[in-house]
């Protein structure tokens, strides 16, 4: 690609074979190219992150999921964005141009749909898909974003754009198509969507 990068793997001791094959990949690249972070047990997305800028090098972070429901097809695309528009942040979006959800049943696609929608009218964003996690930030920015961001699970990917915003940082999209997981399972049940409201309307409430 002609770009210097690194891969930082935050596992928390999932029982899925992460840490073997990140371990295995490791030895084929060299450890200055894939750097493995494990922690002992699930301490939560947000801890992740700052437990992986620890050890980022480079002045643009992306995030994405490990289990290839983020394809990494598209981070020249997020690179391209952000050279063109010098952003601060580019977001993977779902609901824009060619952007797609594979492998939901409607139920899912309806509740996703619905909090995006329910985030748009309360909070207006800027930005059209707020709960996903796939991201390149400037590195900086990233890190004043997590000094603000107070929320857990779902809601602390709306919480990073909403500050964005209230902070005055750019925002790029580019559509990108999803893929659920071909193993394991989602977690998302009726806590988590309790959880999403609460957030919703305390961040409505504070920004």
């Amino acid at each position: 690609s002609g770009i210097d990068f690194e891969i930082i793997i935050i596992d928390d001791g999932s029982p899925d074979g992460t840490q073997e094959v990140a371990q295995q990949l490791e030895k084929i690249y060299g450890s200055d190219k894939i750097l493995l972070r494990p922690r002992a047990r699930k301490l939560g997305l947000g801890t992740a992150y700052i437990h992986g800028m620890k050890y980022a090098t480079g002045n643009f972070i992306v995030i994405m999921d490990a289990d290839l429901s983020h394809h990494p097809k598209f981070i020249p695309e997020f690179i391209r964005k952000q050279k063109e528009g010098n952003f601060d942040i580019v977001s993977g979006t779902r609901y824009k141009g060619d952007g797609g959800v594979y492998g939901w049943d409607l139920k899912r696609k309806l509740i996703s749909r619905g909090a995006n929608f329910l985030t748009q009218v309360l909070l207006r964003p800027g930005a059209s898909d707020l709960t996903g996690s796939f991201r390149l930030y400037r590195k900086e920015v990233l890190q004043k974003l997590m000094e603000k961001c107070v929320s857990k699970g779902y809601v602390f990917q709306m919480e990073m754009i909403v500050r964005a915003r209230q902070l005055g940082y750019t925002i790029g999209e580019v559509p990108i198509s999803f893929v659920d997981r071909v193993y394991g399972e989602s977690k998302l049940g009726g806590n988590e969507i309790v959880s999403f409201l609460k957030g919703l309307l305390t961040l409505f409430a504070t920004t």
